[in-house]
């Protein structure tokens, strides 16, 4: 039997050319998680949908089909805010390459999808965003069950803001003694731990270190990401030109 989903909120993650005319979409939704949906004839000139089928803003979308591909039958704006322009541009592609990644097809989250809202509506709305993006990374690795505990470490012990703590992917928390130096994995303050979880970081040399932990947990399930890729070469083609 065939289902039909009616006003479900969605983002789009990735979308691409389909037969002559019309456009295979994967989006995550706030009940159904990530779905795939063909917009038939999105592409042709008088089409309804292809105005409203855009990246980083909410959308309204209706889908019927008993198949893992849906068709998509209605799609409106939910509001929202301008599209990202500059690095941020960079930031939100990055952010739908992650849950694109991460997450599988009709695994029903609304978690992230409240965080995917909340930090798509930061990038495209603020200068500084980078804080936020650091939240979002640990809140969506929290949603799928494969980020550390860090409010408290490997004896069950409360994180105190002001010791050093060893993050490793796959392992708790551990604090750093003079007895156990870390050989591997990224150490930092209990500080930038709950700065992260905050979306808040009260010094500079916090959010360096908070990226250095993102990035230890997600390289060790997405080791290569296109969207970092091409920033990278971006600021190295920056390097050569100054």
């Amino acid at each position: 039997m065939s289902q039909r989903i009616n006003h479900q909120p969605i983002f789009l993650l990735t979308s691409k050319a389909w037969r002559e005319n019309s456009l295979w979409i994967e989006a995550f939704s706030r009940d159904y998680g990530r779905v795939a949906l063909l917009a038939r004839s999105a592409r042709t000139k008088g089409s309804e949908l292809r105005g409203v089928l855009i990246p980083f803003v909410p959308i309204s979308a209706s889908w019927f089909g008993k198949e893992e591909l849906k068709t998509l039958h209605r799609a409106e704006w939910l509001g929202g805010w301008a599209q990202p322009r500059g690095r941020a541009l960079f930031s939100a592609m990055y952010v739908n390459e992650l849950v694109y990644k991460l997450t599988a097809r009709e695994d029903g989250q609304p978690e992230i999808y409240q965080a995917l809202h909340d930090v798509m509506k930061l990038i495209c709305s603020e200068n500084q965003h980078i804080a936020a993006l650091r939240q979002f990374e640990y809140r969506l690795l929290k949603a799928l069950g494969v980020a550390p505990d860090f409010s408290r470490d490997d004896n069950g012990q409360i994180i105190e803001l002001q010791y050093d703590y060893w993050i490793r992917p796959e392992h708790p928390i551990q604090r750093v003694d003079t007895f156990r130096q870390p050989e591997s994995g990224v150490v930092a303050r209990g500080a930038v731990l709950a700065e992260i979880q905050s979306g808040q970081f009260s010094q500079p040399e916090h959010a360096v270190v908070a990226a250095k932990i993102m990035r230890e947990l997600i390289d060790f399930r997405l080791p290569e990401m296109h969207t970092r890729l091409v920033l990278q070469q971006l600021n190295q083609l920056k390097q050569r030109i100054k």
